[in-house]
């Protein structure tokens, strides 16, 4: 990680695709936008980038991506993001402008840290090692840090009816508890990672359900019952986190 002038966090990006194909902007001091119009300190040539798409800031040792309400959205590794962190190798895609996140020192320190710790480097958080049946698929999660302040103390009756309003979520007529307010961007950042993990783990493992015509009963393959177990797995665990932190460390 670099400075610019005056100890503020400096940032790299590479542009893959799009009209400034080529151009790096290195250093660039921190906080910053992204956009097409002059006053952003990253500014791209794309006629489908926003006037002020999106903004990059530093905080609590974070790297954090905002988007602004662009018109046409900004994707980090494939993914829609509102807000998300960024770490070196990244890909951000904002129009039809595609960046790399980091520059070449900072990518390749990336890594051989992940390599030296045995993670795959930039592998897919929910990966599938068999789609034979008789071999059981199994399901790897990449560590997602981060602590949430909150109160889950909260029991859900599934068997009650679920109503939706304009300003609540209620279980029987109990409403859901409220997420946690006045959160620092890179609280709310983790927070974000964490339910797009599983709404992402949740959408592939039931994409493939079959249902019988009077809708009396659904089947999951197996492998796509095995990630819904670990991601029930998974919850479990970060319910302990929050209320043994130091769990964490066992």
């Amino acid at each position: 990680m670099s400075y610019a002038a005056g100890g503020m966090m400096a940032v790299t990006f590479q542009v893959l695709e799009g009209i400034d194909k080529g151009r790096t902007f290195r250093d660039l001091p921190t906080p910053l936008t992204i956009g097409r119009e002059e006053g952003n300190v990253l500014r791209l040539n794309d006629e489908r980038v926003s006037r002020f798409h999106a903004k990059v800031q530093f905080d609590n040792e974070d790297i954090i991506l905002t988007d602004l309400e662009s018109t046409n959205g900004t994707r980090v590794n494939g993914t829609v993001v509102q807000i998300r962190r960024l770490r070196f190798g990244d890909r951000v895609a904002v129009g039809r402008s595609l960046l790399l996140f980091g520059s070449g020192e900072e990518i390749a320190a990336r890594i051989a840290e992940m390599e030296k710790a045995g993670v795959q480097p930039f592998s897919s958080a929910v990966s599938v090692a068999s789609s034979d049946v008789t071999n059981p698929q199994t399901v790897q999660m990449s560590t997602l840090a981060g602590q949430i302040d909150g109160n889950i103390d909260f029991d859900i009756n599934v068997k009650q009816d679920v109503t939706v309003t304009r300003d609540a979520l209620l279980i029987g007529k109990k409403p859901l508890p409220p997420l946690p307010q006045k959160m620092s961007p890179s609280q709310a950042a983790r927070l974000a990672e964490i339910l797009d993990f599983f709404h992402a783990g949740l959408t592939q493992a039931t994409e493939n359900i079959q249902a019988k015509e009077d809708g009396t009963q659904v089947t999951l393959y197996y492998g796509d019952w095995q990630k819904i177990l670990t991601l029930h797995m998974l919850l479990a665990r970060y319910l302990r986190a929050v209320s043994e932190p130091e769990s964490q460390s066992s």
